[in-house]
């Protein structure tokens, strides 16, 4: 339901921000017969799929600069997996196209456009818990796994749910400028928006309960106390076993070693005490046990894909009264 409802209030609340519409909102199903979300709410399209296609014969719409804003982005949901394997979604996809000025997908959305070939050779995300799928299924797409949304070539992809929001406001942005971006999310009450690159969920909790039982009492304790004196012998040896087994154990159940694991939950601290006001990367970086300022920047870019002033920035406490 968020993936319709979420960027569609955003346009939606541009036209009212602005006094004028300057988009038009068409929400387009197989048939013109109501839908019914995977939560089990009914919406009404307001034209089936032929319709829309006879409407690219009209002029395209186009904001104030010329630019041809002709666009259509795909929901996800567990329909998506039915559709892509009927081969007329993938002929309708193919032929509207180029006709499009931008041809984007929320969510699981994604499978649709790749399956129709139109991410080959492009980068794009979609939900986290697909993104694996979407890389061994479509080996031509450039899976970003960890992206809230994607533009490369003319296509726009998104995370699950409300990134599909954040990819709305983004193309709002580009379309209208940044003072009406910021008036939709004001409006909204939510960020200006957060960077595509962004991290689009914690992957240390995502990968939290897969663990097992044998680490659970480590990953707790690293949990409860990330910024402690923890070495890779230290940590084996709580566990009476040896440091070899100790990573066999991380890479077989959390893909990842044990330093890399510490050292994504002491960002994570460091993170939050960013966000909560703490301007100082020199002690951040001390109290975290993350090395020198620049070593915690360098590692906050690469794990969160922005820098932390930009983080600090879109998040920080006092982040509100730029806004």
């Amino acid at each position: 339901m968020l993936d319709v409802s979420g960027p569609w209030q955003v346009f939606a609340s541009a036209n009212d921000v602005l006094g004028k519409p300057a988009y038009r909102l068409r929400l387009i199903g197989r048939s013109a017969s109501e839908l019914v979300t995977n939560g089990g709410l009914r919406l009404l399209p307001d034209l089936d799929w032929e319709g829309w296609e006879s409407e690219l014969d009209k002029p395209p719409d186009a904001g104030g600069n010329g630019r041809d804003l002709t666009t259509l982005l795909i929901a996800g949901g567990h329909g998506v997996f039915v559709q892509c394997q009927q081969q007329r979604w993938r002929e309708r996809l193919t032929r509207v196209a180029p006709h499009l000025g931008r041809l984007g997908a929320v969510c699981t959305g994604a499978f649709l456009l790749a399956d129709a070939g139109l991410l080959d050779g492009r980068s794009a995300t979609t939900h986290w818990r697909h993104c694996r799928q979407l890389a061994d299924d479509f080996p031509q797409v450039r899976v970003q796994a960890d992206a809230l949304y994607v533009h490369d070539g003319g296509r726009y992809t998104s995370a699950g749910v409300t990134a599909g929001i954040d990819l709305a406001l983004s193309l709002v942005e580009s379309d209208l400028g940044a003072e009406a971006a910021a008036a939709v999310a004001r409006e909204l009450v939510m960020f200006l928006h957060r960077p595509g690159g962004q991290s689009q969920f914690s992957e240390l909790l995502s990968r939290q309960h897969r663990c097992g039982p044998r680490l659970r009492p480590l990953i707790d304790r690293l949990h409860a106390d990330p910024g402690g004196a923890f070495d890779l012998e230290s940590m084996a040896d709580s566990l009476k076993i040896t440091p070899r087994h100790l990573t066999r154990l991380f890479r077989h159940h959390l893909d990842t070693s044990p330093g890399e694991y510490l050292t994504g939950l002491r960002l994570e601290a460091a993170r939050r005490e960013l966000v909560r006001g703490e301007t100082s990367l020199e002690r951040l970086a001390s109290r975290w046990r993350l090395g020198t300022s620049e070593q915690l920047r360098r590692q906050f870019h690469r794990h969160y894909g922005v820098s932390p002033s930009i983080y600090r920035a879109r998040f920080g406490a006092d982040s509100a009264n730029h806004r």
